[in-house]
């Protein structure tokens, strides 16, 4: 597997991660839920590094896709942790998030058989 095809299986897993974890959950649960908030959070950083690790050839191929914008929502929340913005994450969750893995499944490597 190249550097391109982890980072892409990085933002899947990641992404499928934050559906898993919001199953169920409403706006005013993720609210009050600390622990739901963090997980999330956490995912959606690790969504933005893999897009980082991503080459501008492969991002380039794909215009598509919105990485800036990826890259750029994990650097709000890594140096803002303390004040996200509860309506952006749940927009997040609802709108780019099952968008995004939409976007990423047709890309990603297919299995080989061993």
């Amino acid at each position: 597997m190249n550097r391109d095809e982890a980072a892409l299986l990085d933002i899947h897993n990641a992404a499928q991660r934050i559906l898993i974890f919001a199953t169920g959950v409403t706006k005013a649960n993720l609210a009050t839920n600390e622990e739901k908030q963090s997980a999330i959070l956490y995912q959606v950083i690790v969504v933005g590094e893999a897009t980082k690790r991503l080459s501008p050839d492969f991002r380039n191929t794909h215009p598509d896709i919105p990485w800036k914008d990826m890259a750029g929502m994990r650097d709000i929340l890594a140096h803002q942790y303390d004040r996200v913005n509860l309506d952006t994450l749940w927009d997040l969750i609802q709108h780019d998030i099952p968008e995004l893995v939409e976007l990423i499944a047709p890309l990603l490597p297919k299995p080989t058989n061993m």
